[in-house]
């Protein structure tokens, strides 16, 4: 028995830093009111947050801290489970996720995911899943137990009849099948390996008994032939290094001239503009008798001695090009019979390099053939041995035989074992003993309500449903109105049937807003009949913006937003 005590939050959505405490086994009904945006749903996004760390409404973690102060977000409940003192802890910016045990703060060296997951399955005994079926019926977020998929339903059913034991002992029964079959897997391979093995130790012992010298002597004549190839590579390797040698020689003699023509090029640079200058300087002076800039005449003696002079400097200049460009061919040629020796002495040294590598691949050739001689020698000598060899890899082979029938009967024991453990096995019996329980615990409560239908669930949680008006009708078909009458009564059952199995057994029991949605004045009625004189042992919470209803409740809280944040008055 879960008998939760009170809830504390601060910086939650949009409650500030001021905590809002909620008492939640003081009265056996408490309404909550507030206009809407009052905050009066945020208990139920504290609440489950604080047990499971996510909301119940579609809200990220995220945007679960107050944005206002943006920091100290702290959600703390108290619960008793079986005379044990529980206390959670539970926070944004800082982030907090803390259990206390009867005021003592548990182990924290567990991951966040190991810690939630021991609170669910030790403590709680719920997941989320089941929490929001059986604690919470919200009119927003909340998705009714006949619009959950089946496995959803399943889940739901298990969990609260105590049998998902089955299913985690069917998920190690199916791993351990995995495990059998991966090792019967291993052991047809060793199997198989050792049958070739056996063979191949076979041959081999026959192809000892069959070795001769003739054998040894076809190795010793192949040897023969490797070393007069060694020979020859040999020989023509040195014909290379003995040219490479008169290259070299040769490569000495011929200067690298490309230091001499980048010289010879900036020469030829030079006396080209000079040539120009002169050439330019003659021109003046015989086409021009009157300087065209001072329009003075020009004596003719100095004007004939420079037209003079600039005729023979310009033949020098010429003289001294035709030189240099005699001299760079020269250069050029030396320069390519530079190129052409160094491409000789370095196709030679490839030469070389491949002649070696020939005979290194001959001489591995010679060591692996003296090692197969050797072994040959060896095999001869030691028959013995390999028949012992033989006979122990026979050994292996039929323990292995063995092992693998005992893995193959393993594994239909296990087969059995799961056959019983799966949804079709002994949980499906157990469901089978409490559907007529929940079928009349649901149709108890429909009658209570004034909705005289006979709604029945199968094995596979299908619905069938017989009314007076109607033969053939599912829960889709009915009026929301109807089907929220439906999922009251599926919540009282399930509660009821967690109190007698002892499952998920809790005094909470919150509603948000069922008297907002689809149910009628009728219905309301019927509803609060059955809260205050039915359900006897539970805390029930609604929440509601509808007013007129408070003196049919033990409390009242209200809710209200004041300068921006929600608080309860």
């Amino acid at each position: 028995m879960i008998t939760f005590k009170k809830i504390t939050w601060q910086n939650f959505l949009s409650t500030g830093n001021h905590p809002t405490t909620v008492d939640l086994n003081t009265n056996q009904s408490t309404l909550i009111i507030g206009t809407n945006g009052a905050g009066k749903s945020t208990i139920l996004d504290a609440l489950t947050f604080v047990l499971y760390g996510k909301s119940f409404r579609k809200i990220n973690k995220a945007q679960l801290i107050n944005s206002t102060n943006d920091k100290g977000c702290l959600v703390e409940i108290e619960f008793d489970v079986n005379s044990v003192n529980w206390k959670i802890k539970r926070g944004i910016k800082p982030n907090i996720f803390k259990l206390y045990r009867n005021d003592e703060e548990l182990d924290q060296s567990h991951s966040a995911l190991d810690q939630q997951k021991w609170l669910e399955q030790n403590v709680l005994k719920m997941n989320y899943k089941s929490f929001t079926q059986i604690v919470i019926l919200g009119s927003s977020t909340f998705v009714p137990f006949m619009q959950l998929p089946t496995s959803a339903r399943r889940e739901v059913v298990e969990d609260l009849l105590d049998i998902k034991i089955f299913s985690s002992m069917n998920d190690v029964i199916k791993g351990r099948i995995r495990k059998i079959r991966d090792e019967v897997k291993t052991l047809d391979l060793k199997k198989e390996s050792l049958k070739d093995k056996v063979d191949m130790q076979k041959n081999f012992i026959d192809t000892i008994e069959k070795q001769n010298k003739g054998d040894i002597q076809s190795r010793l004549d192949k040897i023969d032939e490797l070393n007069k190839d060694i020979e020859n590579c040999f020989g023509q390797s040195m014909e290379k290094e003995n040219s490479l040698t008169d290259l070299r020689q040769q490569l000495d003699s011929v200067d690298d001239a490309q230091q001499r023509l980048r010289e010879f090029g900036s020469i030829k640079g030079k006396l080209s503009q000079k040539i120009q200058i002169i050439v330019k300087e003659h021109k003046f002076f015989t086409d021009n008798t009157v300087c065209p800039t001072c329009e003075q005449t020009i004596e003719e003696s100095f004007r004939v001695n420079r037209i003079s002079d600039s005729q023979n400097k310009a033949q020098e200049l010429r003289e001294g090009y035709e030189k240099l460009q005699d001299a760079i061919k020269n250069e050029e040629l030396r320069e390519s019979q530079f190129k052409k020796l160094s491409s000789l002495i370095s196709n030679t040294l490839n030469d070389i390099s491949s002649f070696n590598v020939q005979i290194t691949g001959y001489q591995k050739q010679i060591s692996g053939l003296e090692s197969e001689i050797q072994t040959i020698t060896n095999q001869i000598e030691n028959r013995n041995t390999e028949h012992e060899k033989l006979e122990e890899l026979r050994d292996n082979l039929d323990k292995t035989y063995d092992d693998l029938v005992k893995r193959k009967d393993n594994i239909s024991y296990h087969d059995f074992i799961y056959s019983l453990l799966k949804d079709g096995g002994v949980k499906a019996k157990i469901i089978k003993k409490y559907l007529p329980l929940i079928n009349q615990q649901v149709n108890k409560y429909l009658q209570k309500m004034d909705f005289y239908i006979n709604f029945k669930l199968d094995e596979e949680f299908n619905e069938t449903v017989e009314s007076p008006i109607h033969e053939d009708f599912s829960y889709a078909s009915f009026s929301e109105g109807e089907k929220m009458r439906i999922d009251l009564s599926l919540l009282f059952t399930w509660r009821e049937i967690a109190r007698v199995k002892n499952s998920v057994n809790t005094n909470l029991l919150i509603m948000d807003e069922v008297f907002d949605s689809s149910l009628d004045g009728f219905g309301t009625d019927d509803f609060l009949k059955i809260i205050r004189y039915i359900i006897k042992d539970a805390n029930i919470f609604v929440i509601s913006h509808k007013t007129g209803m408070e003196d049919k409740f033990d409390d009242v809280v209200k809710f209200e937003k004041h300068k921006g944040f929600s608080r309860k008055l």
